[in-house]
């Protein structure tokens, strides 16, 4: 079967002063094909091009308490802080966010 089952995106930033970084602004699974690795996966596939592409920083938000943390905190990314009331929830609600970044292993 050679169906999509995840993505990854990267926002490189377009400002001068931040040539040096990027965004992971999305990662997706399908919730058929979690549990498998593909997230891990994902993310070493889109940290090793912000590497090569000589980035030294990426960050990311995701929603506080999201199983999601766990991974990215397993990928050596490091929490910088949270902001409450960040993102509605599908049930309409505000969810506080979690700030995250990895500093690549060239700078740290």
């Amino acid at each position: 079967n050679n169906s999509m089952v995840g993505t990854v995106i990267i926002n490189y930033c377009a400002m001068p002063n931040g040539s040096h970084r990027a965004e992971i602004s999305k990662l997706l699974v399908h919730p058929h094909a979690r549990r498998q690795g593909i997230a891990r996966q994902l993310m070493n596939q889109a940290e090793q091009r912000a590497w090569e592409k000589g980035l030294s920083l990426l960050v990311l938000d995701t929603r506080s308490g999201d199983v999601a943390s766990k991974l990215y905190l397993s990928l050596g990314w490091q929490i910088a802080g949270s902001i409450p009331c960040y993102a509605r929830s599908i049930e309409n609600t505000l969810d506080a966010t979690t700030y995250m970044y990895k500093v690549s292993a060239t700078i740290s």
